[in-house]
């Protein structure tokens, strides 16, 4: 079986909350169930939402487009404003 999401690379745990409905969360889980299947490694749901939503922006050639305009990546956090003495 192919999935669009490869096997995950090693890295840090990250935790991730956001509200799903009941639908989104059983298809979410099922997946999580054939990854296992797939690659004989057990990755939860929170592991596998920041790549899925990687692949898929990634994958949208209109978002990338976009993005490019705005100046390419922007940083997760707004950078530290330098003091003033």
């Amino acid at each position: 079986m192919t999935l669009k999401l490869d096997r995950l690379p090693d890295r840090e745990s990250v935790k991730i909350t956001f509200t799903a409905d009941a639908d989104l969360k059983a298809a979410l889980a099922d997946y999580a169930e054939i990854y296992r299947r797939t690659y004989g490694q057990k990755e939860g749901v929170a592991e596998l939402i920041p790549f899925m939503l990687d692949a898929f922006m990634n994958a949208d050639p209109g978002f990338r487009r976009a993005r490019k305009e705005l100046g390419g990546a922007r940083p997760s956090s707004p950078a530290p404003k330098p003091q003033e003495d």
